[in-house]
């Protein structure tokens, strides 16, 4: 299909935006943004809606107390334009503790660029920020464009979800751009996960003086994590991982408290149910009688599962991204992502339209700069060819 005059105009303008766009990528992934950095993610933020500023791009912020405010930006429609949005989304979050960035500030080698969150996903926001740009610049696209900026993705989301969901309810479409895979595939599929935490308490005791007047908690953990691991089942895709523990006042006390927090993944939601109810079971049970055992926190991702107008626009961004120039297919995951709660609420949804890159959260994270460009040409050519 010959492209317009519109898609000359945008697909060329983006074509000279490759030093611009590695420059504010630069800048934001220059910023401490762990997920319970405030400061830090609203900092990202800030970046953000200075850009879009200049270029004439309207933001509004959605406030949170605890975590990083949520980010709009709005293209209005070209005249005569239909009124359900197209939304671009992405978080600003990283999974890296302050100080990261002093110890590994964000470096180019060639064509590759490393630093923490350059690929998850600070290189996706850049992608979506210079689509926004692109068609503010040449008049808007057939539907109005919305940017969403989220704050606390790595987290499942706590504060951002509703905003989330409440702007996918009225989407045409949604495209995630979480980091394009390795192999430069788009994803179709992802598991669902649910994080919680759970606290054992005990009873303390000097464990030389008098260890049977005590009750350990820790004790009472090592045995909940033996049957939280046997849950896992590969053939089914359920995986259940104990990632932290904690207990304990000293080394000569019978531990008086001890925790865990876990991660569950799985397939569908009646899975999550099963395993929940199996690992409620699990968490009753109690091993050493004096101990007792609570669920203190949970946060769950939705699984992003391909619905048929899921799978249409996955159609329509693999033909135009072989008309910019790569081969696209469609990949499956046991990473969660925020584009299953979109998905969720109806939303046709494509995820990991973002720049190619790969190590993310480990100190080898790393984004191929040279798909930059042409990701952005084929998601703004994608927002073209959408059908009405």
């Amino acid at each position: 299909m010959a492209a317009n005059a519109d898609e000359r105009d945008i697909l060329g303008w983006l074509d000279g935006q490759r030093d611009a766009m590695v420059e504010l990528l630069r800048d934001l992934v220059n910023i401490d943004s762990g997920s319970y950095n405030k400061a830090g993610v609203d900092q990202v933020g800030a970046v953000i809606e200075a850009h879009l500023a200049e270029r004439a791009i309207p933001t509004e912020r959605v406030r949170h107390d605890r975590f990083g405010d949520c980010i709009r930006a709005m293209v209005p429609a070209a005249a005569g334009g239909g009124n359900r949005h197209v939304m671009l989304m992405g978080h600003r979050d990283t999974v890296f503790p302050d100080g990261t960035v002093a110890e590994r500030p964000f470096r180019v080698e060639g064509d590759v660029a490393y630093g923490p969150g350059v690929a998850d996903m600070k290189s996706g926001l850049v992608l979506n920020t210079f689509v926004l740009a692109a068609f503010k610049r040449h008049g808007g696209a057939r539907f109005p464009l919305v940017g969403l900026y989220t704050s606390d993705e790595e987290i499942a989301s706590p504060s951002s979800r509703p905003v989330i969901e409440a702007e996918a309810r009225n989407a045409r479409v949604v495209f995630n751009s979480e980091p394009g895979r390795i192999s430069g595939n788009v994803v179709t599929g992802r598991k669902g996960a649910v994080f919680f935490k759970f606290e054992i308490a005990g009873k303390a005791a000097h464990s030389g003086g008098r260890p049977q007047d005590g009750v350990s908690a820790i004790e009472e953990l090592a045995a909940k994590i033996r049957a939280l691991h046997a849950l896992t089942d590969f053939a089914t895709g359920i995986t259940v991982n104990v990632g932290l523990i904690a207990g304990g006042s000293s080394v000569n006390t019978v531990a008086p408290h001890a925790s865990a927090e876990v991660d569950l993944r799985f397939m569908t939601l009646a899975q999550r149910d099963q395993a929940m109810a199996a690992i409620g079971r699990i968490l009753a049970t109690t091993h050493l009688p004096g101990t007792t055992t609570q669920i203190t926190q949970r946060r769950e991702f939705l699984p992003l599962n391909q619905s048929a107008d899921s799978k249409a626009v996955f159609d329509l961004y693999r033909g135009v991204a072989k008309e910019v120039g790569f081969q696209v297919a469609g990949e499956f995951t046991g990473g969660s992502a925020d584009s299953g709660f979109t998905a969720h609420v109806g939303a046709p949804t494509l995820c990991a339209t973002g720049p190619v890159g790969g190590g993310a959260h480990s100190p080898e994270e790393y984004c191929n700069l040279d798909t930059l460009v042409p990701r952005a040409k084929a998601l703004a050519l994608a927002i073209i060819r959408l059908d009405g």
